[in-house]
This record gives C-alpha cells, structure tokens and sequence, in this order.
C-alpha cells in the first residue's frame, strides 16, 4: 500500500499589516502563554525590532510577572507598557 500526502502551500503572514511591524518591542518578566524567546520569534515574524533595553525610541514594553526595572523605566520614559493578554490582542487583531 502506498500512502501520499498533499502539500499545501500556507502564506506566510504579512510583516507591513501588522500593528507591531516597525515597532520595537522589549519583553521583560515571566509571560504564562510562551516563552520569552518565543514572544520575541512571534514578535520578528511580524516585523518588530526586539530589543533587550528601554530607551525613548522603545514603541512597546510587554510585561509578565515580576516585571522589574525595564518595566519602571518605561513608564519614566512614557513608553506604552502592555501586559501579556493586552499585548496578544494587538498582535491578533484583537
């Protein structure tokens, strides 16, 4: 018996219609729904720039639990702090 599978081709999702492509992104703390590595892999393929540090030019600090100096100077600097949930709703569309 021969068995086949049919391939199909997925499109791969459109970086320039992302809310977040453009943006730079700093994840700071533990997140529930992935790992840290895993936001930021989730983050790039929809055109984000992820960095480790806050700085002025920082568009998004996504907060887990323990969240700590990345998430206060965000807030100093006047950078929009997102926690998980709120930043997984930007990013489908939510």
């Amino acid at each position: 018996m021969v068995r086949q599978i049919e391939i199909t081709a997925v499109a791969a999702p459109s970086r320039t219609a992302s809310p977040i492509a453009g943006k730079t992104i700093v994840f700071t703390g533990t997140l529930e729904k992935m790992t840290r590595p895993e936001a930021k892999a989730r983050a790039e393929a929809l055109g984000a720039n992820v960095t480790s540090s806050v700085s002025a030019k920082t568009n998004y600090v996504v907060v887990g639990a323990d969240a700590g100096s990345k998430a206060d100077k965000a807030k100093a600097l006047g950078v929009t702090v997102l926690s998980e949930p709120e930043f997984l709703a930007l990013i489908e569309g939510g």
